[in-house]
């Protein structure tokens, strides 16, 4: 525990890191560098901001998650999943409501970690995780048709119908040069590692598409063309100005950036955690990811959280201490100072086919078709979320998947907790209890209850119990196997105890755990029930039963 709040690198290097070690995180740091370059450029370009912002991301943010972070092989930085929400506030708010909802996002997600919460962030349903996933991929995909197939409309509509609406209007304006760059691209990437594995094929696909466009002169958009130079400098820090009104009209922008930075960066920990047999510090990550944001923004960055398929490139090579992923920002700030001159020359048709086979990567097709052949509820969830993801947008679908989540959830505590009438035989003739029963007076009722009685089970528990038409003298109502009663299930004890106090009957309380007898307290419950008949067991109940 006293760990919790220590990030790995620190614990590493009092236990000591042996040279061996270090340099294949440095190996393995230097290929994720080169690895995480054009994905730095090519999400910043689908978000809607200049590519440069990506590069600052994956620099700052990179060294900051791995250098502080509870992970020992987390890679941070700009990400697929955040091109739709980037994308959203950019449109509707500009680059600088960007920056404040990334800076506002940063101490939301420090407050996730300072307030424990990174175990309970572990909790949300799979089936939620995948729709919208597979709902920004798909998002993605569609985000660079344009680019693929070098259509050159000026302004794509952000709404996903309106987007291949005018995608449809202009297909015959296909641009064959882009087309064949794009097709290349997502081959070469999706193979070129099969052959070569220690070499990125995304990689080889820029210089190769780059190099043929500049030298034959190919009339295709490159990053020059659309968005001028990339600087090879940072831009000094700066505070954004933040009052009540843009923190009012951004706080929900916010709070879907570090819900969904959580998410993935805890999602990615765990994943990283069974490649290598490790175990990540969970509140210390979400801090170290709140603090990564933070900077970042200054520096006019965008929202960065732990990369999964870096990450996994990182264990690949050989990557086991925080030391590759500070070696991968070191290396990117070494290329953007040497050669941001040259990225501008990179072909976006190229960038088009990368992001295409990341959304390919990202849908967890195989996933989504497992979860639609299992439960309904879990089919529910994911299709909810992934439809709103698409046609709506993610806030909402995250918002609402949650809600239904909870719901669903309650449905199934409520339907697993178990109120029973025990007689002296049940209606399939087996007997309860015999030991126990033998004794129990002819005017009495005892009912058990199995779960907690929280509010999702509080009506069916009133319901049952009223819904006998016995009158009995005395009703013993078992609730050893009760772990937690909530404000919702003590309202309905007492309604149930007046009720049958207004009718004479005395209601008596067995099993009562001790932890429950002090939240008894705090709720009021011996204002309508004396502490006499709230027993330990149901020996001593069935005892008290007799005298009346």
């Amino acid at each position: 525990m006293k760990n919790e709040f220590t990030p790995k690198l620190f614990s590493l290097l009092k236990e000591g890191i042996s040279r061996q070690t270090i340099t294949k995180d440095i190996l393995s740091g230097l290929i994720v560098g080169i690895v995480a370059l054009p994905l730095a450029i090519a999400f910043a370009i689908a978000s809607g901001v200049s590519p440069e912002k990506g590069i600052i991301t994956a620099i700052i943010a990179g060294f900051i998650i791995s250098g502080f972070g509870g992970s020992r092989i987390q890679i941070g930085g700009p990400t697929g999943a955040f091109i739709v929400i980037v994308y959203g506030i950019v449109q509707e708010f500009g680059v600088n409501g960007l920056t404040i909802a990334t800076f506002m996002a940063g101490f939301i997600i420090i407050g996730f970690g300072l307030a424990r919460l990174g175990n309970l962030l572990k909790f949300i349903p799979y089936s939620l995780i995948v729709g919208f996933t597979s709902g920004i991929a798909l998002i993605i995909f569609s985000s660079q048709i344009n680019d693929f197939f070098g259509l050159h409309i000026a302004k794509v509509p952000a709404d996903f119908i309106e987007k291949w609406t005018v995608y449809f209007k202009n297909f015959d304006k296909v641009n064959w040069y882009a087309m064949v760059i794009a097709g290349t691209t997502i081959l070469i990437t999706l193979y070129f590692q099969k052959l070569f594995k220690k070499i990125p094929g995304s990689i080889i696909a820029i210089l190769l598409s780059t190099v043929v466009v500049k030298y034959f002169n190919i009339p295709v958009d490159t990053i020059a063309s659309n968005f001028g130079e990339i600087p090879n400098h940072f831009s000094m820090p700066s505070l954004p100005k933040v009052n009540y009104e843009t923190v009012k009209s951004l706080i929900q922008p916010a709070f879907a950036i570090a819900l969904l930075g959580s998410i993935e960066s805890l999602l990615s920990a765990v994943v990283s955690d069974s490649m290598i047999g490790g175990k990540h510090r969970s509140n210390m990550e979400l801090i170290a990811q709140g603090a990564a944001n933070i900077v970042s923004s200054l520096f006019g960055g965008i929202p960065a959280t732990g990369a999964i398929a870096r990450t996994a490139t990182n264990v690949k090579n050989g990557g086991r201490t925080p030391i590759a992923g500070i070696t991968h920002a070191i290396v990117l700030l070494l290329i953007m100072l040497l050669f941001a001159p040259y990225a501008k020359l990179i072909p976006l048709s190229c960038l088009a086919g990368i992001l295409i086979v990341v959304a390919y990567h990202m849908s967890e097709w195989r996933q989504f078709k497992s979860i639609l052949r299992g439960n309904r509820m879990d089919i529910i969830i994911l299709l909810t979320t992934f439809f709103l993801t698409v046609i709506f947008d993610l806030v909402i679908a995250i918002e609402i998947g949650i809600v239904l989540s909870s719901f669903m959830f309650m449905k199934r505590m409520s339907e697993s907790v178990q109120i029973q009438n025990i007689s002296s035989e049940n209606s399939n003739g087996e007997h309860l209890f015999d030991e126990e029963l033998l004794d129990l007076p002819k005017d009495v009722l005892l009912y058990e209850i199995n779960g907690p009685l929280f509010f999702g089970a509080a009506r069916q528990f009133q319901e049952t119990i009223s819904s006998s038409h016995i009158q009995p003298k005395v009703i013993i109502i078992r609730m050893r196997y009760v772990p937690l009663i909530d404000a919702t299930g003590f309202q309905s004890l007492k309604e149930i105890i007046k009720s049958y106090k207004t009718k004479g009957i005395k209601v008596i309380l067995s099993g009562i755990k001790e932890t429950l007898r002090k939240d008894f307290e705090k709720n009021d419950m011996f204002s309508v029930l004396e502490k006499e008949f709230i027993v330990k067991d149901i020996k001593e109940a069935i005892e008290i039963a007799k005298h009346y």
